[in-house]
């Protein structure tokens, strides 16, 4: 069962409560015992940042509200008070927690959402050993807070939960196809339309990116248009989000190492679910805009017809790409449709993927690597919906001397740039499939953790989802 989070400001009796306070709050609160605030002070005063009482019926939680240079750090050091939370909540076998903001800053949305993210846990496949969090409900009790901003939150944190989910099923789970069913499935849930073009409509659209690495597999591949437009859409042009759905990727013929790379390809389709998981949020949450997702999917195989390095391919606009490199398979499929896209007349495109290693490396797991064509203005409307969430972007550029790294001597381009700035050149080849405003995301950093990040937890992150919900909503 998902974690609940809802809204109630009828505080009952043996009610597990957490207290988001400042720090000279303390002696102030009504719902402490005098012995009981003078022992949270006296913990304060120390340095405690969260603080437990047990009264045996129920435990009352101090949680201290930490201070940061802006904004958007303190909502981040909230969100990360809400993990440290958990770790106690677990420890106390907590199956319900009440919190109550009493410094008048709407923080109990910040630690609900640190502490929804950290609740998360994909426990699918154990026959055995599984260890369910007790944590069932957290409920947010601030009259300051309306029903409308925390049903919203919820509904975001479960998209985002919703791409965990989709990105951690391994491939043996996930074909193109079976992913196909399992977007339809979202849809049917949160109340967008889908349509699956099969190996045969793709041929006949003549997706020469995607119908090449699919040739090594005996899986076909799928081309899903996810679309949501509400009878109130205050956008007459559709924003358009694109994401990379390969579902397994061994490298094709330019197969990876299998430590620490072909064996965590599972997670190569997080741009896929990224976009869904935007889709599903604005839709459950009915937004008045007009939204289409774009996802080709297929895995990259090295089977008998897999297209090999040299071999030169004829994309969806007409375009002719020399394949040097078949482990530069993601700009191919994104490459497709994004010229499929201009069919939309977009507003603006924006693409997810887990592209590069150059860009993991560029910024490690701390940022979203963004380039594009979209104009100052969006850029920095995105890169404040990230700040807003943590979820920051780094900008790189598209100067026009990077293509010069993608000129073939026999057709018009080729997949692969020279060893540097490769994340550069993966947008800059992306580039010449778009003529509308466009932005593209590289999350191979960010989407996929080896390692426990706070409330990103370990394995699929949601990357993006909330940055972008936040953007669109902000419109």
């Amino acid at each position: 069962m998902p974690t609940q989070l809802k809204y109630d400001t009828s505080l009952s009796k043996n009610t597990d409560l957490a207290l988001i306070v400042a720090a000279d709050q303390v002696t102030t609160l009504s719902e402490l015992q005098p012995k009981e605030q003078q022992y949270v002070q006296e913990q304060v005063q120390q340095e405690a940042k969260l603080v437990s009482l047990n009264r045996y019926s129920h435990r009352v939680y101090v949680v201290v509200a930490p201070d940061g240079k802006t904004e958007a750090a303190k909502k981040e050091a909230l969100r990360q008070a809400g993990h440290a939370l958990l770790k106690q909540l677990k420890n106390d076998n907590a199956q319900q927690i009440t919190l109550l903001d009493k410094t008048a800053t709407e923080a109990s949305l910040c630690v609900a959402e640190g502490l929804y993210l950290s609740n998360y846990q994909f426990q699918k496949h154990k026959t055995k050993d599984a260890k369910p969090s007790t944590l069932q409900t957290i409920t947010v009790a601030d009259e300051q807070v309306s029903k409308q901003a925390v049903q919203e939150l919820a509904n975001v944190l479960e998209a985002v939960y919703k791409v965990r989910d989709l990105v951690n099923e391994p491939h043996s789970h996930q074909s193109a196809t079976q992913l196909s069913e399992q977007l339809e499935a979202l849809g049917q849930e949160a109340g967008f339309n889908m349509q699956v073009l099969d190996l045969i409509m793709i041929q006949s659209l003549k997706m020469g990116g995607l119908i090449a690495v699919n040739q090594g597999s005996e899986e076909p591949a799928t081309f899903n248009i996810l679309e949501y437009k509400p009878e109130n859409a205050k956008n007459t042009k559709p924003y358009v989000l694109v994401g990379k759905g390969v579902v397994y990727d061994t490298g094709g013929l330019s197969l990876k190492p299998t430590p620490n790379s072909m064996d965590y390809m599972k997670s190569d389709m997080a741009g896929a679910a990224a976009v869904t998981g935007i889709l599903y949020a604005v839709a459950k949450n009915k937004l008045p805009i007009h939204l289409v997702c774009l996802i080709p999917a297929t895995d990259n195989r090295p089977g008998g017809n897999a297209v090999a390095p040299g071999d030169v391919i004829t994309m969806h606009n007409g375009m002719t790409v020399e394949v040097l490199n078949t482990d530069a398979e993601g700009r191919l499929i994104l490459a497709d449709a994004l010229s499929f896209a201009k069919k939309y007349d977009p507003e603006l495109v924006i693409d997810f993927a887990t592209l590069t290693g150059s860009a993991m490396r560029a910024v490690g797991k701390e940022g979203l690597v963004v380039m594009g064509t979209a104009g100052d203005e969006v850029m920095a409307a995105l890169k404040k919906a990230g700040d807003n969430v943590h979820e920051r972007t780094v900008e790189f550029p598209l100067w026009d001397e990077y293509k010069k790294q993608l000129e073939s001597d026999i057709a018009d381009l080729k997949n692969l740039g020279g060893a540097d700035a490769g994340h550069i050149t993966a947008g800059k080849f992306l580039e010449a499939f778009t003529s509308y405003p466009w932005v593209h995301f590289d999350i191979a950093g960010t989407a996929y953790l080896h390692n426990e990040d706070s409330y990103r937890g370990k394995l699929a992150t949601g990357s993006g989802v909330r940055l972008v919900y936040n953007f669109l909503s902000a419109l």
